[in-house]
């Protein structure tokens, strides 16, 4: 019998049932006024729940069973490089060294986290070709936000006020515009061309006195890479502007390519997507910053450094913009991420390119005979496609991707990057296997025979999943955000 024949019931509680216990009260009834004040002592129980341990094990155990995740499906969702995260990584997260130690405890106390975030730093400093790393920043968010405060402060401190834009590619992320707004920039759209590569006259067209930096990744959020980064890099370093890396896309290009080989000056990681920190759900996440030496003066403090045999915090930083995190950042996941590291080697992490670079471009030449394909070229880690076929038909993307959650599987990213219409963007990363990848485009093309024959089916996807499909509009407008018991 189907999963959904079975509704998850949120009402066990009974009066009197209960799954814990608390120690005796050791303070005198009669102090505990005078020891928390009156305002804080409860009056009335609290209303909770009256429910067996038992009862709570099976309830959140059967919520689990009903997410989605790397770790219990495929999960295809272009530009966030959804991959497998080795177990290996979260047993070494879970050494006492690293798990019960504590932030404000003396330095001399933590020299081996202090250890290996130092050989972190070097690492990303080898991986990226820039000359100096924080691992401060908490998400990538964080470090866009992080880099465009030190270029801001560069600038500042050469005594140049003037540079106020910021130029953001078309196909760019989102967070891209939004981190040179919240850095106090303007964001100016530079067009791509025909190939889906940033038109280069148009660049020339923005760029003026008043540029800070141009935001870009490399490859692009279309999955090519920019043939013309060298010719881009000269361009916005004689207008006297920097060249800032988005790193989402670093997994199509570990061992092969660095940024700072190609002109880049500032550089922000996604250890949580490259580096196999688990993410979703809002965090946790890690978004170290790679820096060339003219900006190193600038990175937040405190910086971590050795002296002699030992591993400290500097603080006497004059010219940097702060701190931009409590305590020294994401240590978990920075501690999973130099596991892996360590784990896979100089030859493994340019295994990872291979292999995610030939997953996407098999995905998309199977594909592409039922799905138009905006840039019939090579791609690198993750591939465009367009639904305007089945748009034709009354089938819009968005139906696609209801319609494959039927078939057990996470949607691509849809209608993303928003200069291509009816947007579908795949990521299939270097961990799936051929049958895992052949089902799922098996599925797609399922769904654009479907969309022929049978549009409803389509339409009224999903079918099998526990919540049908929602009314969007009254979701987006009129949110419940919270449980609400029906007495």
């Amino acid at each position: 019998m189907a999963d959904q024949d079975f509704p998850l019931i949120f009402e066990h509680s009974q009066e009197s049932r209960t799954g814990f216990s608390l120690p005796e009260l050791d303070v005198p009834e009669e102090d505990v006024d005078g020891l928390l004040g009156e305002t804080l002592v409860r009056k009335t129980p609290a209303e909770l729940p009256e429910v067996s341990e038992l009862q709570i094990m099976r309830h959140y155990t059967a919520l689990s069973t009903r997410n989605h995740g790397v770790d219990s499906g495929f999960y295809p969702l272009g530009s966030c490089t959804m991959k497998y995260n080795p177990k290996m990584n979260e047993d070494v997260a879970r050494l006492t060294g690293f798990s019960h130690i504590h932030p404000l405890q003396p330095t001399e106390t933590v020299q081996g986290a202090l250890s290996l975030m130092y050989d972190l730093q070097e690492t990303l400093t080898e991986i990226t070709g820039m000359d100096t790393v924080t691992l401060q920043p908490a998400a990538g968010a964080h470090g866009e936000w992080t880099g465009l405060m030190m270029i801001r402060a560069y600038h500042e401190g050469s005594g140049d006020y003037n540079r106020t834009k910021v130029i953001v590619p078309d196909s760019a992320h989102g967070t891209n515009p939004a981190s040179a707004t919240v850095a106090g920039f303007e964001a100016v759209t530079v067009k791509s061309n025909e190939r889906g590569l940033v038109d280069l006259e148009d660049l020339k067209r923005v760029v003026d006195d008043q540029t800070a930096a141009l935001m870009l990744t490399n490859p692009n959020t279309l999955g090519l890479f920019e043939e013309n980064i060298e010719e881009m890099a000269s361009i916005i370093h004689e207008a006297g502007g920097k060249l800032y890396y988005d790193g989402a896309n670093l997994n199509a290009i570990l061992g092969y390519a660095r940024p700072g080989d190609m002109g880049f000056d500032v550089v922000h990681l996604n250890l949580h997507k490259t580096f196999t920190g688990p993410h979703g759900g809002g965090g946790p996440g890690s978004g170290p910053v790679g820096v060339t030496a003219e900006f190193e003066p600038y990175l937040p403090k405190p910086i971590l450094t050795k002296r002699e045999d030992m591993f400290v915090f500097e603080y006497d930083r004059p010219k940097s913009i702060g701190r931009v995190k409590p305590y020294y950042g994401n240590f978990g996941i920075n501690v999973r991420a130099y596991t892996y590291i360590r784990t896979m080697g100089a030859e493994g992490l340019k295994k990872v390119s291979e292999y995610a670079v030939l997953n996407a471009n098999y995905m998309m030449r199977r594909l592409q005979k039922e799905y138009e394909l905006p840039f019939d070229r090579h791609c690198k880690h993750e591939f465009i496609l367009s639904g305007k076929r089945q748009k034709k038909l009354g089938v819009r993307t968005l139906d696609i991707a209801k319609r494959l959650l039927d078939f057990g599987y996470h949607p691509p990213t849809i209608y993303f990057p928003i200069n291509v219409e009816e947007a579908i963007m795949a990521e299939p990363t270097e961990t799936e296997s051929k049958e895992t990848l052949d089902a799922f485009v098996d599925a797609m093309l399922q769904i654009a025979d479907e969309a022929k024959a049978d549009p409803e089916k389509v339409q009224e996807a999903p079918h099998t999943t526990i919540v049908s499909r929602m009314d969007e509009t009254t979701a987006a407008r009129k949110p419940i955000l919270r449980y609400i018991r029906e007495d």
